[in-house]
């Protein structure tokens, strides 16, 4: 087995993306991160090798904002929040295409837009995906293509 060391500098950016892809907000992401490999090293113990480390992290990251939710309710839903600097405002003009596709995922029910993150965003087999779900790896597929579905559909208006 590698070592934490090892682990975190193999997956670090994975979870961090796949928490940008739930918060939008880096500096709660950076929290989740550390969180993250905190609540991995105190279970290591309990890693039984039965899916991959990173299956098992981004499990640890998805209950990890979970509890950080509960505690800290939003105002509005944290998926409309989207906030564009005006530096930033330039770097999206010209990935305009990305931005509406973002933009369409935050309107997907809660389970398909997980699925969507988790494969495009953290590039998860399907069969992963259900593991973290708690569902089949089938259930995975199938909402994953209807997710697709439903934004070539919005993306086509």
């Amino acid at each position: 087995m590698q070592s934490m060391d090892e682990i975190y500098r193999e997956y670090a950016q994975t979870v961090y993306r796949y928490l940008l892809s739930r918060t939008g907000n880096s500096d709660i992401v950076e929290e989740l991160t550390q969180e993250t490999f905190y609540l991995a090293v105190k279970g290591i113990g309990r890693f039984d090798g039965s899916c991959k480390i990173s299956t098992w992290l981004i499990a640890i990251a998805r209950n990890a904002f979970s509890s950080w939710r509960r505690k800290h309710p939003a105002t509005e839903p944290l998926e409309s929040a989207v906030t564009i600097t005006s530096s930033e405002e330039a770097a999206a003009d010209s990935d305009n295409g990305q931005i509406e596709i973002m933009k369409a995922i935050r309107l997907l029910p809660e389970n398909t837009r997980e699925v969507m993150y988790m494969r495009l965003l953290g590039d998860l087999s399907f069969r992963q995906i259900g593991e973290i779900m708690q569902r089949t790896e089938n259930w995975a597929r199938v909402t994953y293509f209807r997710g697709r579905e439903k934004l070539r559909k919005e993306l086509e208006k």
